[in-house]
């Protein structure tokens, strides 16, 4: 078992290099860094944890940012999204965005993804919470052409671009790891494009639900040995 640490990285929390060279220096194994790009002062959904929402929540830098400020101070740290709110970034941009720390970190990146509960939140970017698992699956689809292909191309619902080029590429292979709770319909996600599992430390016991995921993935034909667990925590 690996240990790592998550944090919101805020303008009030430890910088993510100090923090990065600590972690490195105690033998952890990754840096997980959370993400919100905005929030709204309407909400129609409430705070999945309960009771009001934490002040970090409107105060998270970039993640991208602060990973690449970490990478450059570290060597062995894995640096991952805890999690990447796809549906709040242009495929094109992200592939981008991640390539580019996986460069910097010479293969550390770790592309831990979630489609999202803040409904005004993920509004303000142009997504219809009703389709935004359809929607990321076609980001995250998008992303691995582009990482993948000399001259990428996709033709979807909610992502479209002829032959492209793209540098630079990732250094690695990044795992695709999803967060969110466990189920028959996060799973379907998980079997078809992702390497890992990240379900919430606190919610529920990931392993009461472990034994539907290996069964879909034996199902869909995937080895349930190829699906990484990973436990988020904060």
């Amino acid at each position: 078992m690996d240990i790592g640490a998550l944090i919101f990285p805020t303008d009030k929390t430890i910088r993510p290099d100090r923090l990065g060279t600590a972690l490195e220096e105690r033998g952890y194994d990754s840096l997980w860094v959370a993400e919100h790009t905005h929030i709204p002062l309407t909400r129609k959904t409430p705070y999945p944890a309960g009771g009001e929402l934490p002040d970090f929540y409107k105060r998270t830098m970039d993640p991208f940012v602060a990973l690449s400020v970490a990478a450059t101070v570290t060597s062995t740290l894995k640096l991952g999204t805890g999690i990447c709110l796809v549906n709040q970034h242009h495929a094109i941009n992200l592939a981008k965005q991640c390539a580019s720390v996986d460069l910097v970190s010479d293969g550390r990146f770790l592309f831990g993804v979630g489609v999202g509960w803040n409904e005004d939140e993920m509004e303000h970017h142009g997504v219809d919470p009703s389709k935004r698992r359809s929607t990321a699956r076609e980001r995250i689809l998008a992303v691995k052409e582009l990482w993948s292909q000399e001259a990428a191309e996709f033709h979807g619902d909610y992502v479209d671009f002829s032959p492209s080029l793209s540098y630079p590429k990732p250094v690695s292979d990044p795992p695709v790891i999803m967060g969110g709770s466990g189920g028959p319909v996060t799973f379907k996600h998980v079997v078809e494009y992702c390497d890992g599992w990240m379900p919430i430390h606190g919610r529920a016991d990931p392993l009461e639900k472990i034994d539907l995921l290996y069964q879909m993935a034996e199902d869909a034909g995937r080895d349930p040995a190829s699906i990484e667990l990973t436990i988020y925590g904060c």
